[in-house]
């Protein structure tokens, strides 16, 4: 399947961005990842994933709404859907609708290697119903805070995770996840009764039901990007379901070494005289395309030599 790549395109965020004004955007303006980014990607790649994220979206984002200059605190402040759904908005627009990819089985005592073929408007995206910067809700009476004075709360207002969670926390997740997770929290919750912006320790005094209860409502009220592929293995016949890290995909399709991009931008250059950056700034599909022609007009010309 021949995948066609696009110029800028709009694109309509499933949670979107309030501003300080408490003004909702959704409408995003974006441009395909070009060599430059490449570059960043072969140079970056030790780098924590969910800054690394960040980085690529403020190249690629050229307004949101009527925000524009798109800043890195504007990145930062997206909603964690809204940044998925932006990559595949950006693989598409870069690569193609149509994806390839290869997972490994989950079952043990399988581990088959599985190749999946689908397209970004497979994937399920379900628009936040309720947007809001503060959301509220009431714990159950079993799920009650109960301050160190006594004090029962059951009131409790948060706000949804975002790129900036994601890059403060994504460095923790591997050392200690509970850590991780508990600061996260911390993070979202704006108040618990009339706690405002409680500290860590007053997390600590949460149960697990009134945890379970407050993920459980964020979790109801974002929008959502469905990433779990779920199909049955040709090994072992059984079904599985598994996450699918459009992150690492999509950087992991558009890593090259170093030298072969230093070396398709020479052989664009030395053959039709344009600088580096003209040639850089051409996202990858482009580039080769131009790569493809030039060799076959240089076959033609060996031929009739």
């Amino acid at each position: 399947m021949v995948n066609k790549v696009m110029d800028n395109v709009t694109v309509f965020l499933p949670g979107g961005y309030m501003d300080c004004n408490g003004s909702l955007h959704q409408e995003v303006e974006i441009t395909p990842l070009t060599g430059r980014e490449e570059e960043l990607l072969v140079s970056q790649q030790q780098r924590e994933v969910a800054s690394l994220v960040t980085e690529v979206l403020q190249r690629c984002v050229q307004r949101i709404g009527t925000v524009s200059p798109v800043t890195k605190d504007v990145i930062c402040n997206l909603l964690v859907a809204d940044r998925q759904y932006l990559l595949l908005k950006l693989r598409e627009l870069t690569l193609g609708d149509y994806v390839r990819a290869t997972i490994c089985c989950p079952w043990p005592g399988c581990g088959k290697k599985i190749m999946v073929n689908f397209t970004i408007a497979d994937i399920p995206v379900t628009e936040s119903i309720d947007k809001n910067f503060i959301y509220r809700m009431e714990l159950s009476l079993e799920a009650a805070f109960v301050s160190k004075t006594g004090e029962i709360s059951r009131e409790v207002a948060f706000r949804l995770p975002n790129g900036g969670d994601q890059e403060l926390i994504s460095p923790l997740l591997a050392q200690n996840e509970a850590q991780a997770l508990s600061l996260l929290l911390q993070r979202c919750l704006h108040s618990i009764g009339s706690l405002e912006h409680p500290k860590q320790e007053v997390i600590d005094l949460l149960s697990p039901l009134a945890r379970m209860e407050i993920e459980q409502q964020m979790e109801a009220v974002a929008p959502k990007v469905e990433l779990t592929m779920e199909s049955k293995c040709p090994e072992c016949g059984r079904d599985y379901a598994v996450p699918f890290d459009i992150q690492h995909f999509f950087f992991g399709e558009l890593q090259t070494s170093r030298d072969l991009l230093y070396r398709e931008v020479h052989y664009l250059a030395y053959h039709y005289h344009w600088s580096e950056r003209e040639i850089m700034d051409m996202p990858r599909p482009k580039r080769r395309t131009y790569i493809e022609i030039l060799a076959e007009e240089i076959e033609k010309l060996n031929d009739v030599a």
